[in-house]
């Protein structure tokens, strides 16, 4: 862990470290995730299933083996336990009622001319959510995809997930059949995105691909992208923590472990004014480390990718911060709204004491898809405008053209494009 002071001589090599957090080796698997999309470009099925059969230990005999049932989601369902269910139907509708106050308008303005512009918005046609599987299933992640696309009004939704030795993880399917999902396919990796990319004998082509994966995930998608639209290139999930005096350091150090636990690439960074916050967390992150079910890689990402940093105020954190650009932040002050103006650059802000990343993550609403390692200086959360796209709207009467086509021409002949101008010119009344 790095445990620095702002006014250390060796802070600037420090804290440039962190600014490198989310620098995935893609080049060290792009020849390999390169092969399996143009072995799936190639030869569809055959190389989807081939690719099954040495990723996830089952080999499909016939194309429809691809393919989870719709009973077999429903069966799922029926059989989660009543309060889990509860609580995952909470989050739906928490969810959805969030992302339908995103939804964009088409609008239309009239000038007294008689010309018309304005915007026309329309969802895509198809879109393809990839969502890890096996035995790291995560239903939020079904749901944070599904919903906005769903409120998009997406048409076709196509989920990819993996399913190692065969074995669809129950939760998932359950979270599959509240959804109203009925297009689910048992695979993963590179191989599923290069088939919801460019489509097989069964699996369709799909116009945008959303949801997280690991590196060769992100490196497919990477790749195919402007064949299809994509959310983000997302990394190693992230927190960053604002905190000063009022902050209960035990609450900060179970926080920075909520991150770490996901894997060892994970960043957890907490930056206070206050030396004496920053002991406690850290002598509170060994502590709740030792009770921890994943301790070994909760431990591991803490140790090598995580930081605690004590500035000479809080106008100076919240500087580092921006840097940063962390994915999830939280502001643990007793004014946080206070500091909210400032504050550029996070994927999600979490405000007060009682606000954990965690509830972000499951029943608060807004997207827990967010931009990690920095892009959430240029990328958002994942919203239902990842599933939409605008078309513009042009109408001009007899009187509109011929008061600024004449300016419209001369910059046509000036760029020296002829038809342009004439095309404006023949509208024109002498």
């Amino acid at each position: 862990m790095i445990f620095t002071n702002s006014k250390s001589t060796n802070f600037k090599a420090e804290f440039d470290e962190l600014l490198q957090r989310g620098k995935m080796d893609i080049a060290s698997v792009s020849a390999i995730v390169g092969n399996i999309i143009s072995e799936i470009r190639t030869d569809k099925n055959v190389a989807l299933k081939q690719h099954i059969s040495k990723f996830d230990n089952w080999t499909p005999k016939a194309d429809e083996d691809l393919l989870i049932s719709t009973d077999s989601m429903q069966k799922a369902y029926n059989n989660i336990d009543k309060k889990l269910l509860d609580a995952l139907h909470l989050s739906y509708n928490r969810i959805k009622a969030y992302h339908e106050k995103q939804k964009p308008k088409s609008w239309f303005d009239t000038e007294d001319n008689g010309t018309i512009l304005g915007q026309k918005v329309t969802a895509v046609d198809s879109a393809g959510l990839y969502i890890p599987g096996g035995k790291a299933a995560y239903p939020s992640s079904l749901l944070m995809n599904v919903i906005p696309a769903q409120v998009a009004g997406v048409e076709n939704i196509v989920v990819c997930t993996p399913t190692p030795d065969n074995e669809p993880n129950e939760l998932l399917l359950a979270a599959c059949h509240l959804c109203g999902v009925e297009q689910v396919y048992k695979v993963g990796g590179a191989s599923a995105i290069a088939a919801m990319a460019y489509g097989t004998q069964t699996i369709p082509k799909v116009d945008v691909i959303t949801g997280p994966g690991n590196i060769f995930v992100a490196t497919a998608k990477k790749m195919v992208f402007g064949d299809v639209n994509i959310d983000m290139i997302a990394g190693p999930s992230e927190i960053g923590i604002l905190a000063d005096d009022s902050a209960n350091a035990s609450h900060l150090a179970i926080d920075l472990l909520s991150q770490a636990e996901h894997d060892e690439m994970a960043s957890s960074i907490l930056i206070t004014p206050s030396q004496k916050l920053a002991d406690e967390v850290k002598i509170e992150l060994e502590n709740w480390l030792l009770k921890l079910p994943r301790q070994e890689i909760a431990r591991k990402s803490i140790e090598e990718r995580g930081a605690i940093i004590v500035t000479e105020d809080m106008d100076e954190a919240i500087k580092l911060m921006n840097e940063i650009a962390p994915e999830h932040l939280e502001v643990a002050t007793n004014n946080p709204f206070e500091l909210l103006p400032f504050i550029k650059h996070a994927g999600a802000i979490f405000l007060g004491h009682n606000t954990p990343e965690a509830i972000g993550d499951y029943v608060a609403g807004p997207n827990h898809t967010l931009p990690t390692g920095g892009t959430a200086k240029f990328y958002s959360p994942l919203g239902v405008e990842n599933f939409m796209k605008k078309t513009s709207i042009i109408s001009f009467s007899s009187k509109a053209i011929n008061e600024i086509g004449q300016e419209c021409a001369l910059i046509a002949n000036t760029e020296g494009l002829t038809a342009h101008e004439e095309s404006v010119r023949v509208r024109l009344k002498s």
